[in-house]
């Protein structure tokens, strides 16, 4: 018996806690149409949506809770201790240019060591900067609306590319909308739920935050996806991302923050990127573009580089391969990407390089690329260009590479005049594949490298490739094991410069 009401005690106890938490949690919440709020999408309804979070801060913190309804919105300013909560059906939906109901952009005397869209954050539809625990969650949208994609007018402000010297000036501010959501040196941020369109420059753009999580957010955006810029400690999960016209996943590291950080410990799990129409993955017809650009890419802003990264569970569609990128003078190193699956992937599917175009103050760097583990990749309808393209720098070879349980399957194409080609150095260049356009191997092409490890790799084309499956230059301590390549008759299967050294080959007939 005194079992029995001890138990009923608990159990009184038990829900006397839920309630009063459940109480806390009501009188914590803040109702955007309590404080003047619309949302018929013609008032303009960010006002009082800052009203209502100026509240919930005043109380020490809480969730801000926007329901039902389009929300014309200028800049929404975040601040500590917020849940902002986009309710099903609610949409924020960002305000013509011409309203002038974005922040003034910030002062900024750093220069153009990158474009203009990193270097601004209050001119954003929703931003915080030097906040801590930030909640953006929601069945709900956000709409970029009169967001434009164009940063000209901030590269303009900022001299970017003409670094040498670096433009200081502050110039005069300006109201122009570009990003939907920019958070900048904050720390504990949850982005969770919410569908983002045309995101404007940047759907999502962290820079220098810790601890972040990005979770099943879908965005249909017409520039970049997310960018992860500086940032130490992010998750990004679950996500689907759609950006026809620019990079889909964008870690980076810039020099918007005065120094060059690394990003460093990411996780990029069970993600989608593609490259459809803009608007045609959230309305489930996804037709493809003339870009297809999306793809998940490192860089190629890197002044800061990046350390102990994962990607794995992630398809491509539609879109560009994965790319690694250190072109800035730092260091890529630790990085392991595991099981993607891609589809009509335009023009290469895995995309390795080093460079020296040396976008960072101060005394020049060498770019550098070492451990990198890539495994369990299937990719078909690959462009012309190549497969898997690996280059280094003469004075600093990509080093400590492995490839492993890779199949790829070619367009095909490719011609005796292909075949012979000598590719250029990308040097200061922009680092994009297409700058040195189409390789004399249509498989793997790799150039200034050490340690270079290939194991169980098919490469096969659908139309007759008159160019070697692989091709080998400036390679030291080159393994491959079970290379398995499709050749046309007369073409050799794999060609060796006079420089790579320390080969071996194993389990591989046509190579060997």
């Amino acid at each position: 018996m005194k079992q029995h009401n001890s138990l009923a005690f608990l159990a009184v106890t038990f829900l006397t806690i839920a309630a009063v938490k459940l109480q806390a949690a009501d009188s914590a919440s803040f109702n955007v149409r309590d404080f003047g709020a619309v949302g018929d999408g013609t008032n303009l309804d960010s006002p009082a949506i800052n009203k209502a979070i100026d509240a919930a801060v005043a109380a020490g913190g809480g969730t801000v809770f926007v329901p039902a309804g389009t929300y014309l919105s200028g800049s929404i300013h975040l601040q500590s201790n917020i849940h902002f909560e986009i309710g099903a059906g609610a949409t924020i939906l960002g305000a013509p240019q011409e309203m002038n109901a974005y922040d003034e952009t910030e002062p900024y005397t750093l220069g153009g060591y990158q474009d203009g869209g990193h270097c601004y954050f209050h001119n954003s539809l929703i931003w915080g900067e030097n906040l801590t625990n930030v909640f953006i969650t929601g069945n709900g949208m956000i709409s970029g609306g009169g967001l434009t994609r164009s940063d000209k007018v901030l590269d303009k402000m900022v001299g970017f590319d003409k670094f040498n010297p670096p433009v200081t000036n502050s110039a005069a501010p300006v109201r122009l909308g570009n990003k939907a959501i920019a958070l900048k040196l904050c720390k504990n941020v949850i982005i969770r739920d919410v569908t983002i369109y045309h995101g404007g420059h940047f759907a999502i753009l962290v820079t220098g935050c810790d601890n972040t999580t990005v979770d099943n957010v879908t965005m249909d955006t017409d520039r970049d996806g997310i960018d992860i810029d500086c940032c130490r400690n992010t998750m990004v999960s679950n996500c689907r991302i759609n950006s026809p016209n620019d990079d889909g996943l964008c870690p980076k590291s810039t020099y918007a923050l005065g120094e060059c950080r690394p990003t460093e410990n990411l996780t990029i799990v069970n993600c989608q990127v593609s490259g459809f129409e803009v608007g045609t993955l959230l309305d489930g017809t996804m037709k493809p573009s003339t870009n297809q650009t999306g793809r998940i890419k490192f860089g190629t802003e890197s002044s800061g580089g990046f350390r102990n990264c994962t990607v794995a569970n992630c398809t491509f569609r539609s879109c560009r391969g994965l790319a690694l990128e250190e072109v800035d003078g730092a260091i890529m190193e630790n990085i392991t990407i595991n099981n993607l699956s891609m589809m009509d992937v335009r023009d290469y599917a895995i995309y390795i390089t080093t460079g020296k175009r040396d976008r960072t103050p101060g005394p020049k760097r060498t770019s550098t690329a070492r451990n990198i583990l890539i495994s369990n990749v299937i990719a078909d309808g690959v462009g012309k260009m190549s497969g898997i393209q690996i280059m280094g720098l003469p004075e600093q070879p990509v080093e400590g590479v492995r490839l492993e349980n890779i199949r790829i399957t070619s367009n095909g194409g490719g011609t005796t005049a292909d075949a012979a080609i000598k590719p250029r150095e990308l040097g200061t260049g922009y680092p994009e594949p297409g700058k040195i356009g189409t390789l004399p191997a249509y498989g793997i092409f790799a150039r200034h490298a050490k340690g270079l490890e290939l194991a169980n790799i098919h490469l096969n084309f659908d139309k007759e490739d008159l160019r070697p499956a692989a091709e080998f230059t400036d390679v030291d301590g080159l393994e491959i094991d079970n290379l398995k390549p499709q050749v046309a008759a007369g073409v050799k299967a794999a060609v060796f410069a006079d420089d790579v050294k320390n080969l071996s080959v194993r389990n591989s007939p046509s190579v060997q």
